[in-house]
């Protein structure tokens, strides 16, 4: 299938870009809805290439697949878009940090953190009654 270079180019840096592409299996769908300028048609042929070419992982489900770029994937459209080797894809970046823990304050629970149920004298039923296990005499 012929797909313009622009379209082609809008696929390849949002791919690259995200590090993921998500594509509806939608043939006639009139573009896609993450991409501007290509079909869902174009799209969706465009990552079967890469994928016959080993430069994606995709998994299908629902009706969706989802690409996953690879290593060799990321350098044949580093090449192809002419980017520097510092610029990755958005999910080989690390990630920021955890931030820290709120602390709690100390007399939310004035005399230690409350019992579970109700304690050790166990105020919410009786031990003696009941009708299972032997208790209704």
């Amino acid at each position: 299938m012929f797909i313009p270079k622009e379209n082609r180019i809008a696929v390849f840096s949002y791919l690259f870009k995200e590090g993921v592409c998500v594509v509806k299996k939608d043939t006639r769908s009139d573009s896609h809805p993450h991409i501007e300028g290509p079909t869902n048609l174009e799209v969706l042929n465009l990552m079967k290439s890469l994928k016959s070419r080993g430069y994606i992982r995709v998994t299908f489900s629902w009706q969706y697949n989802y690409c996953y770029l690879t290593d060799e994937g990321i350098d044949y459209l580093r090449r192809y878009l002419g980017l520097p080797a510092e610029i990755v894809p958005a999910t080989h970046k690390n990630q920021a940090t955890r931030p820290e823990m709120r602390d709690r304050e100390d007399d939310k629970y004035a005399g230690g953190r409350p019992a579970f149920r109700g304690g050790g004298d166990r105020e919410y039923r009786g031990r003696e009654g009941g009708f299972g296990r032997g208790g209704g005499v």
